[in-house]
């Protein structure tokens, strides 16, 4: 539109020529009442068919929770022709209880709940007093309106449908596995935790004793081959032991036991070392402690030489190898575990015993 077609104006005036001035306020609609407001028996039937949804799911927890139990899966899983019986089952059940539960939850607010027009010019700018109290007073008014206290089946019907919708996310926690037990208590250092073909490789090495040997190669350790400041990432022989050309730990099972028995070795002067215990169970200045940062696990071996201090890269715990992997800063909330040495019959390094503690961060069943 060009400027000569547009209304002119006043001075002192922004409201152009020849428009109209603004509408009186209308007001509201005459309220129209629903059946449920006149009527009794309607009112009792949407009460009974808000329950009945209330109660429908109820019923699909209740059968997720049986499902989740009944149908096999995994290598020879039930089935519903070429479909999973477990996941198809799981999914309806959920989803005709999370259905029921929102068209109960709707069904209600549109019939029974209060029901007029309520008009807020402004919204209030401040929080005063005033304004909580009136918060709480519109509260009260919305339960008052809601009809809890005076339809107990509606309540009643909506607790338990809400108690056994909860029951369904604490049933499926079992997916996460199995409680460790005692699993996080021991290594494969441990050599009774052995099973049956890491104990049929042992009895062929006529020792008693299970070396420290290096990581990824494999090659077990004397004393004679540290120097003073080295540091070695190591682990148990066992996790390179091969008996009729096959890996005697593979897989998950070889993947776990390195997660858990991964060490370092450092050597240092016999009097460098602060700690009763830390000198006993070393050898030659060869000190032995697990890895695993004791904050949250990540693998360290960032080595100060003069000072034996062992740096976590992942939040800078600091630990004192010379005093019994002692924590001397950072988050990390106890020492690292230490590994009790000796030298075996061929004078190579080898572990004592497993670790006296869990390695890694603390957990839930530690007292």
């Amino acid at each position: 539109m060009s400027d000569e077609n547009l209304p002119a104006t006043t001075a002192g005036d922004h409201t152009p020529v020849g428009v109209d001035e603004p509408l009186d306020n209308p007001g509201l609609e005459p309220h129209q009442w629903r059946p449920t407001d006149v009527d009794p028996k309607a009112e009792k039937r949407a009460e009974r068919q808000v329950a009945g949804l209330f109660g429908l799911a109820m019923l699909g927890a209740v059968l997720f929770v049986v499902c989740y139990i009944v149908f096999k899966i995994g290598d020879d899983p039930d089935t519903f022709g070429n479909l999973a019986a477990s996941n198809v089952s799981l999914g309806v059940c959920l989803a005709v209880t999370l259905l029921a539960m929102g068209a109960g939850i709707i069904q209600w607010a549109r019939k029974l709940m209060g029901d007029h027009e309520i008009v807020e010019m402004r919204h209030s700018a401040s929080s005063s007093q005033e304004d909580r109290e009136a918060t709480v007073s519109i509260l009260k008014t919305g339960l008052e309106e809601s009809g809890l206290g005076r339809r107990p089946l509606i309540r009643n019907t909506l607790l338990g449908a809400g108690g056994l919708l909860g029951i369904i996310p604490i049933v499926m926690l079992r997916d996460l596995g199995p409680l460790p037990g005692d699993k996080l208590d021991h290594t494969i250092w441990d050599m009774d935790t052995w099973n049956a073909e890491e104990q049929a490789w042992w009895a062929t090495q006529n020792r008693t004793l299970q070396r420290v040997v290096r990581d990824v190669v494999g090659t077990p350790i004397k004393a004679v081959d540290l120097e003073i400041g080295d540091l070695v990432n190591a682990e148990p022989e066992i996790l390179f032991a091969v008996q009729d050309n096959e890996p005697v730990v593979e897989g998950t099972q070889l993947l776990v036991a390195k997660s858990k028995a991964a060490v370092i070795l450092h050597r240092m002067l016999p009097s460098d070392i602060t700690s009763a215990q830390t000198l006993n169970w070393s050898v030659d200045g060869i000190v032995c402690y697990s890895k695993i940062c004791t904050h949250v696990g990540c693998p360290i071996s960032l080595n100060e030489r003069t000072t034996h201090h062992l740096l976590c890269p992942c939040h800078q715990s600091t630990f004192d190898l010379a005093d019994s992997g002692r924590v001397l800063f950072g988050p990390a909330a106890r020492a690292l575990p230490q590994l009790q040495l000796t030298v075996d019959e061929e004078g190579y390094l080898a572990a004592k015993q497993d670790f006296t503690e869990p390695v890694g961060p603390s957990f839930w069943e530690r007292g």
